[in-house]
């Protein structure tokens, strides 16, 4: 029963916080961490334990898949030298330090450098929910380094596990790095080409959200198979699909797919933080080996040495790669200290640390207790909400303080998109006429509507409104509260019983594809 009462409580505690946060202008995982903090002291939910099976195995998959899929390779690509530096070297750097600090500070180094591969990696749930409205830039860096460093921290993580109880080998590391990487990347590949021969053979919606749903696990699975890391599998074959999928996957097979993805993560990602505020409590009742000053002490240096270690990789590593790489394409991409701020501030830990700390076995392989597994709870739980509530909170005011140049790069070049497009359409109006054996007055009708729209998207460069926006989007704004008028008359006729509710959806479903046309067209991507 309390399963069934933590998933109800779970997602009205999201719809809560989600609410909260936006009426309030505070980032929603912020408020959903604080919630699930709340709910773990009811006794209900008191020392309840999230498995960390569910976030490595379920969770994670899902949430990177999506995070994939909706990256822009382009400009991860373009920023490929940071994302690798920085998801590669800077959690190596950031584990050490985490381990160094503590062990200074009294800490067994077993422990420490188990706790070094917990908080070395940037969580991609917590940056795509609390980061948002940074320019695409630095945000697409941001996502691309947490769908990576994953991989390395875990493999840090496994390592530090594995040292407790027997050394470690430099032959060994070099192993497990080499198929972790290279096993990794060969699982995506080979799951993203079984994807893409499943989806060319089967053509409905339904299969093919199926497929979409099989290719994550599948993905992680492979990896895990062969010892590799499932986190890069499913990156890679997320982002290879996103370049492959808009010529194999079907329009109304994406459509359903999109609307899937966008609840599942969006639940997912609400319910993550929940939990994860949940679990702090559970973790502060599980000390026993330690007092709490001296654990509260670890928690402070740990966060103080990931934050550090961060700012200090930000504001040192530039400038070594300017000292080598004179390019001047590289002149043009380089940024001032102010402008990096924001990106060192945004290193907020999140379920993949907690879910490693909870991973960690409760006994050796000789049957002792694991040595400092409740201290590497508490203090993994305590950074995770360190860096949610401090640099969260303050986030938004790192960003004003920067003065980050506006980004219209997405506007641009979707009007250029819409342009090309419609011209595409002219072109190939007359031999698809021709091919369909269509009438004169059919293509005189559709060339009508696609020259019209065609001169409204030339006219939108030059011709503004007094407040610099194009006139177009008054067009749009128009049309947009049209809608509401012609969806009111059509409920009308069917609570007049005049239509059919089939007719309703039918009209309904068309009005409703209009309206996320003007809508998306308002809104600018993340």
């Amino acid at each position: 029963m309390l399963t069934l009462e933590l998933i109800v409580v779970v997602l009205l505690a999201l719809l809560a916080g989600t609410a909260l946060g936006r009426r309030f202008g505070v980032a929603p995982p912020l408020v959903l961490l604080v919630l699930g903090i709340a709910l773990g002291f009811l006794p209900a939910f008191r020392g309840l334990t999230v498995p960390p099976e569910m976030v490595l195995l379920v969770v994670l998959p899902a949430l990177l898949y999506w995070e994939s899929l909706t990256t822009s390779l382009r400009e991860i690509r373009a920023n490929l030298r940071v994302i690798v530096l920085s998801s590669v070297l800077l959690v190596v750097v950031t584990a050490g330090a985490v381990a160094a600090v503590l062990h200074a500070l009294g800490m067994p180094w077993g422990p420490a450098w188990i706790l070094g591969g917990v908080l070395a990696p940037t969580d991609a749930t917590a940056v795509a929910g609390v980061a948002k409205g940074m320019p695409r830039r630095t945000l697409t860096t941001l996502r691309a380094e947490s769908l990576v460093n994953d991989g390395t921290a875990l493999v840090i993580y496994a390592i530090a596990v594995h040292a407790v109880a027997e050394p470690v080998t430099g032959g060994y590391l070099a192993g497990r790095f080499t198929i972790s990487y290279l096993g990794g990347a060969a699982a995506g590949v080979a799951v993203w080409w079984l994807a893409v021969q499943l989806r060319e053979r089967m053509h409905e919606a339904i299969q093919q959200s199926v497929i979409s749903v099989l290719t994550p696990f599948a993905a992680f699975l492979l990896a895990e198979l062969v010892h590799a890391s499932g986190v890069l599998a499913v990156v890679v074959a997320g982002l290879l699909l996103s370049q492959s999928g808009p010529r194999v996957i079907p329009a109304a097979a994406r459509v359903q797919s999109q609307s899937f993805w966008a609840v599942v993560s969006h639940v997912l990602n609400g319910a993550l933080f929940v939990l994860v505020g949940i679990q702090l409590v559970t973790a502060a009742d599980g000390l026993s080996s330690t007092d709490l000053a001296e654990a509260l002490g670890w928690t402070a240096a740990a966060f103080v040495a990931v934050i550090g270690t961060r700012m200090l990789w930000f504001h040192t590593t530039p400038y070594v790669v300017r000292a080598i790489d004179r390019r001047p394409v590289q002149r043009t991409r380089r940024v001032s200290w102010r402008h990096r701020m924001p990106g060192a501030w945004a290193g907020f830990r999140g379920a993949v640390s907690l879910a490693a700390a909870l991973g960690v076995p409760e006994a050796t392989a000789e049957g002792a207790p694991f040595p400092g597994r409740d201290v590497i709870i508490f203090v993994t739980g305590g950074v995770i909400l360190a860096t949610l509530l401090i640099q969260g909170l303050t986030l938004p005011a790192v960003v004003r303080w920067a003065r980050l140049p506006a980004d219209d790069a997405v506007d641009t070049e979707r009007h250029q998109a819409e342009q090309v497009a419609t011209r595409a359409a002219l072109e190939a109006l007359p031999t698809e006429a021709a091919r369909l054996r269509l009438d004169g007055k059919v293509v005189a009708k559709l060339e009508a509507e696609y020259r019209m729209h065609a001169e409204a998207l030339a006219e939108a460069d030059a011709e503004r409104t007094d407040d610099g926006r194009p006139r177009e989007a008054d067009f749009d704004a128009l049309r947009l509260a049209v809608l509401a008028h012609k969806r009111a008359a059509v409920v009308r006729l069917r609570d007049e019983r005049t239509i059919d509710d089939i007719v309703l959806r039918e009209v309904q479903a068309q009005l409703d594809a209009e309206e996320v046309r003007l809508t998306r067209g308002a809104l600018s991507p993340e």
